[in-house]
């Protein structure tokens, strides 16, 4: 094990709850996805003999070669997804975080459909405008969601952003309009969406987000500690 992942995933919760009684939110307004990238199934196990009900993994190949030795969790995809790597995942996840475009999402449906199975999605949008952060442009949010209007297997339940990171400046400004965003989403009621979940926070910066209206934070190094990437 990399820390004390009891000790560590107590110390995160709280936090979570400090951050939502200083927001006047309800704590159970916020879905802790606890952040498994590179880490292994017995640090994953351990935490989910914990109370954890929600995994992140930022790679496909990840969640195909973890699957089968995890406890029974929901598995949600967060990082970039090929459109040749979603078949990894399809019957796998219950959430697919980072949709930037309408060929992936045509793709999640033709796959969604062949499985016979339904498969929720947020449409990742860059909201600060950093080249090396994924994402759509907030101005092209609308084309994918009038396109979701004509989809069957894929359901739009909301948006996702990654922050810059903190030493860059206030993330505070990044989650204050990405939740503006959201608010102007949810008020259009397209067909096909619905504005449920605003994935956004990290290790560094969750805090933040809860206050700015994040319903999901990512929280990997602050459960597990430091990740090993040559593992």
């Amino acid at each position: 094990m990399f820390v004390n992942i009891e000790e560590s995933l107590k110390s995160v919760r709280a936090r979570i709850s400090r951050a939502c009684r200083e927001a006047g939110r309800d704590e159970n307004e916020v879905k802790l996805i606890a952040v498994t990238k590179t880490y292994p199934t017995e640090a994953m196990n351990k935490a989910i003999s914990l109370g954890v009900t929600d995994i992140g993994e930022n790679k496909p190949q990840e969640v195909r070669d973890k699957f089968d030795y995890v406890l029974p969790v929901r598995w949600h995809l967060i990082g970039h997804l090929q459109t040749n790597k979603v078949k990894y995942i399809i019957d796998r996840c219950c959430m697919i975080h980072s949709v930037d475009s309408i060929k992936l999402m045509d793709e999640i449906e033709r796959l969604a459909a062949a499985h016979d199975r339904d498969m929720d999605i947020l449409i990742q949008v860059n909201i600060s405008g950093e080249e090396s952060k994924s994402g759509i442009e907030p101005s092209a949010l609308e084309d994918l969601l009038i396109h979701a209007g004509e989809l069957d297997r894929v359901h739009v339940k909301g948006l996702m952003t990654i922050a810059p990171k903190a030493e860059y400046g206030d993330v505070t400004v990044h989650f204050k309009n990405m939740k503006k965003l959201f608010d102007e989403t949810k008020k259009k009621q397209y067909a096909n969406v619905s504005m449920e979940e605003l994935s956004m926070g990290m290790s560094g910066d969750f805090e933040a987000a809860i206050a700015c209206g994040a319903t999901m934070v990512r929280v990997g190094s602050a459960i597990f500690g430091e990740r090993n990437y040559n593992r």
